[in-house]
């Protein structure tokens, strides 16, 4: 079973961690990743579209949703998004599947574009929601961002500093950033079905622990994997479409479309308006008017 229409739950084990895995559809393999604070119910409104022409693939990442949450290590390999991306290389080798496009919102867009630049033959096309790379982010910061993007860095802080304070109420954190991130401020965008499964794993301390674990790994180890493709100037070969809000994280960093041409050879975007960060669940029309022709092909 699963909480998205016409999609069937599985879990598949692979490098070393037990994913939750749901599944609909039939065509050509479109693997779904997710980001913070949220899990596979972040695609539930687009999915069953989407599986009109796809085998849809939507796991829950590492320590998010009803994945394993392996403990962090001391140099934050763990929460990697190479070592991310090399659960999905290995989810795909369990399925049969040689190649898949991808399509990534948050830090799943930051585990498509590192699947894409680590393991490019195994990419068809790429979907990009609202990120631009991890160095250029950092890269980008000034006083408005910063304070904006402040979780960037509360949740990097050495453990268990904001595990600890998140955990005085974690599903009131998470409510909280949910509803600052969306356009209108509050959380009429979410349907109960997927706020009951954020709000779940956020009373899990395990998955709070994971989730700072991602954002260390992205504060140093990410970072770093970026700044040395950026020296050796390797690019994505996969064609990239790119869409970001008006309103989101990316329209903050100058041109996110031109920040991205310099990392892919083939690059499309567009930016959506009248939606906050959480674009499938705010405006999820015109994700499928955007997506569905560049996967299409």
């Amino acid at each position: 079973m699963s909480g998205i229409e016409g999609f069937r739950q599985s879990r598949v084990a692979t490098n070393g961690v037990t994913l939750s895995v749901h599944r609909g559809g039939a065509g050509p393999a479109l693997i779904l990743l997710h980001g913070y604070p949220q899990n596979h119910m972040t695609w539930h409104r687009i999915a069953p579209r989407l599986a009109q022409h796809f085998d849809v693939i939507i796991p829950d990442l590492r320590g998010y949703g009803e994945s394993e949450a392996p403990p962090d290590d001391a140099g934050h390999t763990t929460y990697s998004k190479r070592e991310m991306a090399r659960d999905i290389i290995g989810l795909m080798d369990a399925l049969g599947l040689a190649r898949a496009h991808v399509m990534g919102h948050d830090r799943g867009a930051r585990v498509t574009y590192r699947l894409a630049l680590d393991h490019p033959e195994r990419v068809l096309r790429l979907g990009i929601i609202e990120i631009v790379p991890t160095a250029d982010f950092w890269r980008a910061w000034d006083r408005e961002l910063a304070l904006r993007a402040y979780h960037w860095t509360f949740l990097a802080q050495p453990a268990p500093l904001p595990e600890m304070l998140i955990n005085a109420d974690g599903p009131g954190y998470i409510a909280r950033t949910l509803a600052s991130w969306s356009l209108s401020g509050d959380l009429a965008a979410f349907a109960p079905a997927a706020m009951d499964s954020y709000l779940r794993q956020a009373a899990d301390p395990a998955r709070i622990a994971a989730m700072c674990a991602d954002y260390r790994a992205g504060a140093g180890l990410d970072r770093e994997l970026d700044e040395a493709d950026r020296a050796a100037g390797r690019k994505i070969t996969a064609p990239l479409h790119f869409l970001w809000a008006a309103r989101g994280f990316p329209a903050r960093t100058g041109d996110p479309l031109a920040i991205w041409r310099a990392w892919a050879e083939t690059v499309s975007g567009a930016c959506i308006q009248g939606c906050g960060h959480f674009a499938m669940e705010e405006a999820p029309d015109a994700v499928l008017d955007h997506m569905l022709p560049h996967f299409l092909g």
